[in-house]
């Protein structure tokens, strides 16, 4: 937010020839002394805005009154995304799951996966969770090659596969685990490495999911799941 505070304010001209010190105490006020590297930023930044495109003056106006509006309309989606974000941690506690004891895992992943699951007893093992997710792969094979761009089956509910993807991201961020595993899957093929890993790596993820929402367990760092 304060690179685009920055951006609606000055014009990449006079980026360009702001001292980076200024630069500095701009974003540091703007992001409230809470950004990592300020320095760092302040220098892409200026750098940017010297190799920035620099318009006709009789378009500069026009161009910056639309970019304005656009950055405008981003801001409001943003504020609409938190509100909503906000409204659905709060309805989710209405509803008992272990899910958010797992690192990484917030409230709207979580609401996800418990609305597109709905009753977690209809699923009798892992496997049957995973096709109901699509997270199954078509047969393709001739003699002994299998193909390494095997595709999903285009079958299956493309939510609830959506919330396990991204659910599979942040525990390969979070978790020693799911981290070793998506890289060790990563490294086994030459084409589309990180989709082919986060998929594989949602598919592991069914099996602590079933268990955490059909059995009522915690996440335990390092130790997998236990009762409650």
């Amino acid at each position: 937010m304060a690179s685009t505070s920055l951006v609606e304010r000055f014009t990449p001209d006079k980026i360009a020839s702001m001292p980076i010190e200024n630069i500095v105490d701009f974003i540091c006020s703007e992001g409230n002394n809470r950004l990592k590297d300020p320095i760092e930023i302040a220098k892409k930044l200026k750098s940017l805005a010297n190799r920035a495109y620099r318009l006709d003056p009789n378009l500069a106006d026009s161009v910056e009154l639309t970019l304005t509006m656009s950055l405008e309309n981003i801001r409001f989606l943003e504020n609409q995304l938190k509100k909503l974000d906000k409204e659905i941690e709060k309805q989710l506690k209405a509803f008992s799951h272990t899910l958010q004891t797992v690192p990484g895992i917030g409230p709207v992943i979580a609401a996800g996966i418990i609305a597109e699951i709905g009753d977690i007893h209809r699923f009798t093992n892992e496997a049957a969770l995973a096709k109901f997710a699509g997270l199954v792969w078509n047969k393709y094979q001739s003699g002994n090659f299998n193909a390494e761009d095997t595709s999903l089956a285009k079958c299956g509910n493309f939510y609830l596969r959506y919330y396990l993807v991204e659910a599979a991201n942040l525990l390969r961020m979070h978790v020693d685990e799911y981290t070793t595993f998506y890289y060790k899957k990563y490294k086994e093929v030459n084409k589309h490495q990180h989709k082919r890993a986060l998929v594989l790596t949602a598919h592991k993820a069914v099996r602590l999911i079933l268990a955490l929402l059909s059995k009522g367990q915690i996440y335990r760092p390092g130790g997998g799941i236990a009762n409650t």
